[in-house]
């Protein structure tokens, strides 16, 4: 797919959309209507792993000595829950990604956490730049089509 930016890159060449045809100027819309549906779907995906992150990390922060020994629910999938029981908070094991686990100990695994949710905060800020300038894009691609459909009847 076609990188469609209003910054100068070194690779690519500033194009004047106003000399270009009104199809492809719809072409190109068209072509920033899925990449912005395509950014939509990122930070949805994104925001979901970030609120999964923090949720992770305040649990962790509630975690003291006066709840070892406690009984919890232990989810075995998303709607599968099995009886336990706490019996070393000073370690707690970790899903790191692709059903990889890791045992760190409580700092760490916070730290881990808070780590995660500022990376993929960052993630989302960078692409709702993206978004933006290609929305920008967009709009004038839209403001010139109108203003061409305009001029043709009177030519």
């Amino acid at each position: 797919m076609a990188q469609i930016s209003s910054t100068e890159q070194p690779h690519m060449k500033q194009i004047d959309l106003s000399t270009l045809s009104i199809q492809q100027l719809s072409t190109l819309k068209q072509q920033l209507d899925q990449e912005l549906d395509v950014f939509k779907d990122s930070l949805t995906s994104l925001k979901g792993a970030q609120q999964k992150f923090q949720n992770s990390h305040e649990t962790l922060e509630s975690f003291n000595d006066e709840i070892e020994g406690k009984d919890i629910l232990v989810p075995l999938s998303g709607s599968i829950y099995v009886p336990g029981k706490l019996v070393d908070t000073s370690s707690v094991i970790i899903d790191i990604g692709t059903k990889y686990y890791v045992e760190k100990d409580l700092p760490a695994a916070k730290d881990y956490f808070q780590r995660k949710t500022k990376f993929v905060s960052e993630q989302m800020e960078k692409i709702q730049y993206l978004g933006l300038e290609k929305s920008k894009i967009r709009d004038a691609i839209i403001e010139i089509i109108q203003i061409k459909l305009n001029q043709q009847p009177q030519a």
